[in-house]
């Protein structure tokens, strides 16, 4: 196809810092960005995580400010009128997705820096230029497109070793949709996260963040459970966070992640962590795609061996009619959503098909091996 008239666009964070023990360089890199500066971070994380370093915050002026819970319109236009009456300078977000998600918007609307802390590696939310907005009751509504992405990035795999696997495992949930969603967008070339065509940089990092889960992800998850920090949980980290991140920007999505929008639509599944359910958003799209027998055992053995979800049930899907099931398929098909990226034309009914297929496929492995 033709190169004329098409841009290529690849986003990054400004700075990327992955160790052990690196949270302690956060007063220091704000103070980089301005005089007044604030940290919105969740209770637990405050209670657990910040507290050693609140005396540090307290006496470089850093107010701390807690989280609401949700990123909802509401949350963030209290913490947007907290900044702008603070005058805050720089923002700094620590905790999971929503936490992070929230500070970025707030950050965008403020036009002020954003530096992210993550303290799990659940998704890959901390270096991208999006956030997800949910209504008061845990629906996705819309995702919002932020300038730029972060200006900075710290992961404290201290952090990460020591919060529960699950976490980690969900991110290689979202981390395992990366090369699949950015294949198809190559194959039909559609337009990436940023509004251009995927550059050769990101469907690399998207391939090696699929690589690496490959070959890293039973054994960092092990690291993990005994709290231990090993070279195969930093590569992880790493893919579930970075490579992830601007794999999934820079190339595009496509079905995985349409079908978590649409899993949102059954309140049974909001326990559930983002990763998971992109996971079988990924199963879902290898049935809707037509991909070949060897490559459907390759994934589902490998969300097999490290925990992911390979049927509705473990995502809290119990009743499985068909009435059910349509509500998610009717929402990850609503037309401005990341399936249509995928070739040929995409109904309710293929992929309400396609995700009874992948169920039905992962509970036949569960009782017949």
């Amino acid at each position: 196809m033709s190169t004329k008239n098409r841009v290529f666009k690849s986003v990054f964070p400004g700075k990327y810092i992955q160790g052990e023990g690196v949270m302690g360089e956060l007063p220091e890199i704000m103070k980089s960005f301005g005089e007044k500066k604030m940290i919105l971070s969740s209770r637990s994380v405050k209670k657990n995580i910040l507290m050693e370093h609140l005396d540090t915050f307290k006496s470089d002026g850093i107010l701390v400010e807690e989280f609401g819970g949700e990123c909802t319109e509401k949350e963030i236009d209290r913490l947007r009128n907290l900044v702008l009456i603070n005058r805050i300078d720089v923002l700094a977000g620590t905790g999971g997705g929503k936490v992070i998600d929230t500070a970025k918007i707030v950050a965008d609307m403020t036009n002020i820096p954003v530096i992210i802390v993550p303290t799990i590696a659940s998704t890959d939310a901390p270096v991208s230029g999006c956030g997800v907005i949910y209504s008061e009751t845990g629906v996705f509504k819309s995702v919002y497109y932020l300038k730029m992405n972060p200006q900075v990035v710290i992961v404290d795999v201290r952090v990460i070793a020591n919060a529960p696997v699950r976490f980690l495992v969900s991110g290689m949930g979202d981390a395992l949709s990366t090369w699949f969603e950015a294949r198809s967008c190559e194959r039909t070339q559609s337009m990436n996260a940023c509004d251009g065509y995927s550059t050769q940089a990101g469907l690399s990092l998207a391939k090696l963040c699929y690589d690496t889960l490959l070959t890293y992800g039973s054994m960092a998850k092990m690291a993990c459970e005994n709290k231990l920090i090993t070279p195969a949980l930093h590569r992880i980290v790493e893919a579930n966070t970075l490579l992830s991140g601007i794999g999934f920007e820079s190339s595009g999505l496509a079905t995985a992640h349409a079908v978590h929008n649409g899993l949102s639509a059954l309140p049974e599944t909001h326990d559930y962590f983002h990763g998971e359910k992109v996971a079988f958003g990924v199963l879902t799209g290898l049935h809707l795609t037509d991909a070949s027998p060897a490559e459907m055992e390759t994934v589902y053995k490998f969300c097999e061996e490290v925990g992911l979800p390979t049927t509705l049930k473990e995502l809290g899907v119990v009743n499985l009619n068909t009435e059910n099931l349509m509500k998610v398929a009717v929402k990850a098909c609503e037309p401005q959503e990341s399936i249509h990226h995928e070739a040929g034309e995409i109904t309710p009914e293929k992929v309400l098909f396609a995700m009874m297929a992948a169920d039905k496929m992962g509970n036949y492995r569960k009782y017949h091996g």
